[in-house]
């Protein structure tokens, strides 16, 4: 089944020319069916690339999926058009009388900011409190997935020594979770990060669960006990090109930044090794399988 996007989105030739399945809504609203309602708080600054690489991971999935794109009140975007923004995103206040099955909330450039220190903090502690009573699950990403711990948890984060930049190898760190269903008993995560979560604290916490980590990078996912929250500290979403483009940006910038690890063969930045493709599909279909479409209410008044 299709995700249910609108026609003129950017999103919607590059994901139609890859034979992914999409629909417009028109032709959505003929099908006698009820569709999984899914809510996206875009925080990046690559609003339309991030879009695309999360439509393209919902879109793998027997279920039709009808997408919100939510925009913070408070910030306003200057990477992307006025006009992109006003005709596919809407604000909090707008969408606060509804239900999702599920939501994500994507990561954000703000990881070395204090969490009280960036200007939508307070706008994103509603949200995750509205997501808490109004979502059936919700995945956090990156900076997302390091707020969700501290406003849920009270669990911090700290600077790494220098960035955490690359694709690394993760192991289950519990046997036979849905979300981990069919990976391989090591699989790649991208992760790019200048900050970590406090592992020790997040394993103290009876109300959470790590499921994967790597010897290199840490703690890769964790959920909650309730199944209600999905913490991804990399970016399994992340398209081929995506940390060759970060790279390529760092060091237009001046930056003092290393090759991306594991990622370009033989260090030849024209040649990428996408070895976590897989595993972000099977991650992302595995949620919506498992965690919301099978446990949600056909009422999502209920």
């Amino acid at each position: 089944m299709p995700i249910v996007i609108p026609k003129d989105i950017p999103a919607f030739p590059v994901l139609k020319k890859e034979n992914v399945f999409v629909m417009a809504k028109k032709r959505a609203e003929a099908q006698d069916i009820r569709p999984i309602e899914i809510a996206i708080v875009n925080l990046m600054p690559t609003k339309v690339e991030t879009e695309t690489q999360l439509m393209r991971l919902l879109a793998n999935t027997p279920l039709q999926v009808n997408l919100t794109l939510i925009k913070t009140a408070t910030y306003k975007s200057t990477n992307v058009s006025v006009d992109h923004m006003e005709r596919f995103y809407k604000t909090f206040d707008e969408i606060c009388d509804q239900k999702f099955d599920g939501m994500i909330v994507t990561g954000a450039p703000v990881e070395t900011m204090e969490f009280d220190e960036v200007i939508y903090w307070e706008e994103l502690k509603k949200i995750m409190d509205f997501a808490d009573k109004n979502v059936t699950s919700t995945i956090y990403i990156c900076w997302g997935a390091q707020a969700a711990l501290y406003h849920y948890y009270g669990i911090g984060k700290k600077a790494l020594a220098k960035k955490m930049f690359g694709i690394f190898p993760n192991r289950a760190a519990v046997q036979y979770d849905p979300l981990l269903k069919g990976l391989n008993d090591t699989f790649n995560i991208p992760h790019s990060r200048h900050t970590e979560i406090d592992s020790n604290a997040v394993r103290a916490e009876k109300k959470l669960r790590v499921l994967a980590e790597g010897d290199d990078c840490g703690l890769s996912i964790v959920k909650s006990r309730d199944d209600k929250k999905f913490f991804f500290f990399g970016h399994s979403e992340y398209d081929r090109e995506t940390l060759k483009n970060e790279y390529l940006r760092d060091k237009a910038k001046g930056l003092s930044i290393e090759q991306p690890k594991n990622y370009f063969i033989g260090g030849n930045i024209n040649e990428i090794d996408f070895s976590w493709k897989s595993t972000a599909n099977l991650l992302f279909y595995n949620w919506l399988n498992h965690y919301v479409y099978q446990v949600t209410p056909f009422n999502l008044e209920d």
